[in-house]
């Protein structure tokens, strides 16, 4: 496994099971990719925490999904507070950064439970809308997992205070 640095301001920093909350809280983020000539690609982007792992859906192909098969290595970021409190010059904010691996899911059976964890956190109890979904467009859907390495949660120095 990678080494992964300290956080520098680590009084700031949530714990694990503060940082998930986040993540299963939070309904989309962005996911920081190594795209085309080496540049930075980052695309908001939905998706689903379960089990250390993160779930996406896409189209069959386009950037996301070149930078992928490309390179693996892939960081995750969720802001779940950014209150501006423009007298101080700051801003309270929580927000969760995951690193990890990201891949395309090959296996049928993972592929079904991606796309049945997606629906239920963004359409819960309408299991008769997510069988048409399938019928209609699940050959056109690829799912993606990243397993996450390494997870940190950081909230600023005023909500720290107030603890």
């Amino acid at each position: 496994m990678e080494q992964f640095r300290p956080m520098r301001r680590f009084r700031q920093q949530l714990s694990d099971d503060e940082s998930v909350g986040i993540l299963k809280k939070a309904t989309s983020g962005t996911l920081a990719l190594l795209g085309d000539n080496g540049y930075p690609y980052a695309v908001p982007i939905s998706y689903v925490y379960a089990e250390g792992k993160l779930y996406f859906h896409s189209a069959l192909s386009g950037h996301k999904v070149d930078a992928i098969r490309n390179c693996d290595k892939a960081s995750f970021c969720v802001i779940e507070q950014d209150i501006i409190h423009p007298k101080e010059y700051t801003t309270y904010f929580r927000s969760v950064i995951a690193f990890g691996r990201i891949h395309i899911v090959e296996d049928d059976a993972e592929k079904m439970q991606a796309a049945r964890l997606l629906s239920e956190r963004y359409n819960p109890g309408d299991d008769e809308g997510f069988q048409k979904e399938l019928e209609k467009g699940c050959a056109c859907m690829l799912a993606i997992r990243f397993d996450i390495e390494h997870l940190t949660g950081k909230e600023a120095i005023e909500l720290v205070r107030k603890k």
